[in-house]
């Protein structure tokens, strides 16, 4: 066999490698970069303001419709899958933990990761193509305090409030498919969601919606200011924000799954 031919296939893939870990360092210091501007001055509060009700209260209803709708699909698999093994009172417990363990935080974040890190990139995007953001720098305003820094600072904030949110409606979906569909009693349904929930199980929920908004915003954030030239790079660019915020939802949510619940 030709050297040639060994080697012009590793050497595809050695680019793709060194591609990849070239990405991944600029992340890594544009949220290093985000971070330490953080806590020192100035601070823009109304461009903080403004972020909150972008990230939080607009994103509420797409938040609450995905939530209510999985609690309840989520009550009538677990009232089929438990009927198998006469398990069917399992069902308030097994909605209930599930949607604040998991499906609550992650359903969630992918759901604020498609409308805000797409939103941002493409905010910034078009910024960087009419050069607003060379204006920024013209004026003496640093575009990672004016531009990043409210915006990841008010999804880490407002996040964990839509998971929390979220958390609550699901459950409310589940009891309303269980007392409307499955024949159980409102107040046994209600009970028993108190009685297996654990403030842990919560806490847990709430901590990783904080590490999806910050990872959501950030995304939007890296891809928006690094977007290329043009309608074509401002739309390369949203589309690689959210991919890449779903991605660092699911990946980080094992790891904080395995960091909280591992025995």
């Amino acid at each position: 066999m030709s050297p040639t031919l060994v080697a012009t296939p590793l050497a595809a893939i050695g680019r793709l490698v060194l591609a990849a870990l070239a990405s991944i360092g600029r992340m890594v210091l544009f949220c290093l970069a985000v971070v330490s501007h953080i806590l020192r001055p100035p601070f823009y509060f109304k461009e903080f303001a403004h972020a909150v009700m972008t990230i939080g209260w607009y994103s509420l209803p797409v938040v609450g419709l995905t939530a209510v709708f999985t609690g309840g699909a989520l009550a009538l698999q677990i009232y089929d899958g438990g009927s198998r093994f006469s398990a069917e009172a399992v069902v308030p417990s097994i909605v209930a933990i599930g949607m604040v363990r998991e499906l609550g935080p992650v359903l969630g974040g992918l759901m604020v990761a498609a409308r805000v890190a797409s939103s941002i990139a493409a905010e910034i995007g078009t910024m960087k193509v009419t050069e607003q953001i060379d204006a920024l720098v013209t004026l003496s305003t640093n575009p990672l305090k004016y531009l990043a820094v409210p915006r990841v600072l008010a999804a880490t904030l407002t996040v964990p409030v839509l998971v929390a949110v979220g958390d609550a409606i699901g459950i409310m979906g589940g009891w309303l498919v269980g007392i409307n569909r499955l024949g159980f009693n409102s107040a046994t349904y209600l009970r028993n969601t108190i009685d297996f929930l654990e403030p842990w199980d919560i806490a847990s929920g709430i901590a990783k919606g904080a590490v999806f908004g910050f990872l959501i915003a950030l995304m939007g954030c890296y891809h928006g200011m690094n977007s290329g030239r043009g309608a074509q790079g401002v739309g390369k660019a949203t589309k690689q924000a959210v991919v890449t915020a779903s991605v660092l939802i699911l990946s980080s949510n094992y790891l904080l799954t395995e960091l909280f619940f591992s025995a």
